[in-house]
């Protein structure tokens, strides 16, 4: 008789409990008199001299709107007890009471997707005034310091984005038609769960439109508001192919061909594509299988385009070995480009989608051109080289106080090491202007909202939401 074991109920992090131990002692901290506070967030450096944002609209939206109630302060005054720590109960039932539950503070923050230089302010928050209350501001840092990881994908895939348009530029008649589909997120198995994936899956998406990652698909659609934000096309996996044995190869590319390119049928104005993956056994002989006579036959008269995916061993060795293999067997079906680059028919192209990220790319493109071929001919796709290589220090991210008030006294608030300069943080109440061309942090006056040329909306007042944006609006801005 089996063992039956009921599961568990969702665990649901209240928004008490979404932070790092050590804030529950920060309240008793705090100078007496201290009824207001600033923080704000930057990319201090880092791998890219420009940064962004994004992400927030989600944390917004899933997390920081949600009201606290009597229900979770008791549940964290139980785990602060348990766990070793003190909790303040009476600022947040204040919390409850004055505030109806809603998170009393004010955050504004740079449009997502615009790129700015790092070292700049990207959001600031600002707490209501009120000396119950003051310190929810760097109480909310663990939470909203979490936009890092988005906002780093985000980035990095738009100087991958730049990276594909140079070698573009160089070898392709028609960069600006090619490059949406030149970089694909197979990212979704190479995270730590599936939020991970939603936020880099949606993140790649503002550069880039291939994507088999549903989860971060879904997310842009859906925070975002976008129909489809991401495409794919039809994919064998090594158990399609291997499951048929290697005498089957053939038979099982052949029955791919018939029921992906020539039965299927796809939207007026899509372009049909499937891929194929090659190196179950023998790469070089799958390229010689997929141009004998009957097979390149098959793919001609569908009008579409087999995409031959690699995927093992060096890829400049093996791609350049592909290539000239191609080369061989396809004779004058080869042609140049305007600018003089080979260009396979447009009935095949390759994908290589294994141990790719931002920095193995760049020989691999530089290889093509560098031996004549477009890369035109090639897309690439990464997993976790697109959505796992970045930590929080890739472009630095922090989260300082900058100001207070105490006894009513207006307080400068900042940090610097004198065993790291870079870690000096900003005081002041912080906003970012755009003066002509550039970017630049200002300090406020103590009663100013704004500075008359900044670019930051109030994205969050009081507890609600106030500022929204769309995927189409965020790529814009990001675009290069």
């Amino acid at each position: 008789m089996r063992n039956v074991i009921t599961p568990k109920p969702d665990l649901v992090l209240n928004n008490l409990n979404d932070t790092d131990s050590y804030k529950f002692s920060h309240a008793l901290l705090y100078p007496d008199n201290m009824t207001y506070m600033e923080s704000y967030l930057e990319s201090r450096g880092g791998e890219f001299d420009t940064c962004t944002l994004f992400g927030l609209q989600y944390v917004l939206h899933k997390y920081l709107s949600k009201p606290i109630t009597f229900a979770d302060v008791d549940e964290a005054e139980r785990d602060a007890f348990e766990h070793g720590e003190p909790f303040n109960r009476e600022g947040w039932e204040h919390i409850v009471i004055s505030y109806g539950g809603k998170m009393p503070v004010t955050i504004r923050a740079i449009p997502e997707g615009l790129v700015v230089p790092v070292k700049n302010p990207l959001m600031v928050i600002r707490s209501a005034v009120d000396p119950k209350c003051f310190w929810i501001v760097n109480w909310l840092e663990t939470q909203l310091s979490r936009v890092w990881y988005s906002s780093t994908i985000a980035i990095a895939s738009r100087e991958v984005k730049k990276t594909w348009l140079k070698y573009l530029e160089l070898s392709s008649d028609d960069p600006q038609a090619e490059i949406a589909f030149k970089h694909h997120d197979f990212g979704s198995r190479g995270v730590t769960c599936r939020e991970q994936a939603m936020l880099g899956g949606a993140a790649h998406l503002l550069s880039f439109l291939g994507s088999d990652n549903l989860a971060g698909i879904k997310m842009a659609n859906h925070y975002y508001d976008c129909k489809m934000s991401g495409f794919s096309i039809p994919a064998t996996e090594h158990s399609t192919m291997t499951v048929f044995g290697r005498a089957g190869e053939y038979n099982a590319l052949k029955r791919w061909i018939i029921k992906t390119l020539v039965e299927r049928q796809v939207p007026e104005g899509m372009q049909k594509l499937s891929a194929c993956v090659g190196d179950s056994y023998d790469i070089f002989n799958f390229v010689r299988m997929a141009c004998s006579e009957e097979l390149k036959g098959l793919i001609k008269s569908s009008g579409a385009t087999l995409v031959v995916r690699p995927d093992s061993g060096d890829p400049v060795p093996t791609l350049l070995k592909i290539l000239g293999i191609f080369e061989e067997e396809l004779g004058d079906e080869i042609t140049l480009n305007k600018k003089g680059y080979k260009l396979l028919p447009s009935y095949f192209r390759i994908i290589w989608g294994d141990g790719i990220n931002r920095r193995s790319m760049k020989p691999i493109l530089q290889a093509l051109v560098d031996n004549g071929w477009s890369v035109s001919n090639l897309a690439m796709g990464s997993g976790g080289g697109l959505l796992q290589d970045v930590n929080r220090d890739t472009q630095k991210f922090a989260f300082k106080c900058s100001y207070a008030v105490v006894n009513a006294l207006a307080v400068d608030v900042s940090k610097d090491p004198i065993t790291d300069p870079g870690k000096k943080s900003k005081q002041g109440r912080l906003d970012l202007a755009k003066v002509g061309n550039d970017y630049v942090p200002v300090t406020l006056d103590e009663c100013e909202e704004a500075h008359p040329w900044s670019v930051m909306n109030t994205v969050f007042d009081m507890g609600d939401i106030t500022y929204h944006t769309t995927l189409d609006e965020v790529r814009v801005r990001i675009a290069v």
